[in-house]
């Protein structure tokens, strides 16, 4: 017998304000075709005023545990993956457990930016299978126009605000691969890179700051170093892109996810694409796009997905898990 961490449940939300690429016509020196023809992005949501991380979070929370079938008091754990924390401290983590009335647990934040989900993912499932937790809530919920410089039109054109949520539940599976549930992780780092993909402030400088892109270098390494993690994931659960049923990537720019694919062998029908209206809502990316992708009626119980994403750090990683 081998425990897994199986999907339960999997729910989104997002403001109900949408920005289209038009409506940044006026103020900056761009076009909806630049746009387009540059990042795939048509359209992104954007949180209200005094509409938090956590409260996103929240909301896509219940929705996850609606879909589960489940009540709050039912999850061990709950991992949020942000880089946009309602404060300094405490968690996002920790305001969502209290907002959902759960009392019992634990409950924890995550910061690895675009990969933050599949660093979520990778910790959820320890925790799983080392017997620590039975049911963890996994959340990627950002508000990243609250880091932009709206005058940079480089940066602000590219990001949303969301939060997706994924319930996974220890199961018992045969030890092969045809197994439900997460069967491999690959995850990595390297701060050498640090510079390409930062926000100029933090407790250091006492302000917020702006997010600081480096758009050319950060394309390189990401078409490079996706389909790599993405390969060592598979390779580590003993399958081939012959196998994968769904990509479903860090939802950044379209080109970045279409290089990617085709790297890996994959064909773009087999790729579940939110960036077009969404934007790139960095940990939230994948959740949201899970929980697209079923609602769409593409990702069905037993189809195996591969998840991969790059962020600041850089960090990048990738999970297979079998739906």
């Amino acid at each position: 017998m081998t425990i897994r961490a199986v999907v339960k449940g999997v729910g989104h939300y997002l403001p109900e304000r949408i920005v289209p690429n038009a409506e940044f016509e006026a103020a900056l020196d761009t076009s909806d075709d630049w746009i387009r023809s540059r990042t795939g992005i048509e359209r992104r949501h954007i949180a209200a005023p005094g509409q938090t991380t956590s409260d996103m979070a929240t909301r896509a929370a219940r929705a996850a545990l609606d879909d589960a079938g489940l009540e709050p008091s039912d999850l061990d754990t709950i991992i949020v993956a942000t880089s946009t924390a309602d404060l300094t401290f405490p968690s996002a983590a920790t305001m969502v457990q209290h907002a959902l009335g759960m009392t019992n647990g634990f409950a924890f934040d995550v910061q690895a930016v675009c990969a933050g989900f599949v660093y979520g993912l990778a910790n959820a499932n320890a925790l799983i299978l080392s017997g620590q937790a039975r049911r963890v809530m996994v959340i990627g919920a950002e508000t990243f126009s609250r880091l932009m410089d709206w005058t940079d039109r480089s940066t602000c054109v590219l990001f949303g605000d969301g939060a997706g949520a994924l319930v996974l539940e220890a199961a018992e599976g045969a030890g092969t691969s045809a197994d439900r549930g997460i069967l491999s992780s690959d995850l990595h780092s390297d701060g050498t890179y640090r510079d390409i993909l930062y926000v100029d402030g933090g407790v250091a400088t006492r302000t917020t700051g702006h997010l600081r892109m480096h758009g050319k270098e950060v394309f390189r390494h990401a078409v490079e170093k996706l389909a790599a993690t993405a390969h060592a994931a598979l390779d580590k659960a003993g399958l081939t892109n012959d196998d994968v049923d769904w990509i479903v990537p860090h939802q950044a720019n379209l080109r970045i996810i279409k290089a990617t694919a085709t790297k890996m062998g994959v064909p773009m029908d087999r790729v579940v694409l939110t960036v077009q209206d969404h934007g790139n809502t960095s940990a939230a990316s994948i959740p949201l796009a899970l929980s697209t992708g079923k609602a769409r009626g593409q990702i069905k119980q037993g189809d195996l997905v591969v998840t991969e994403a790059i962020g600041g750090g850089l960090a990048w990683g990738s999970v297979v898990l079998r739906w």
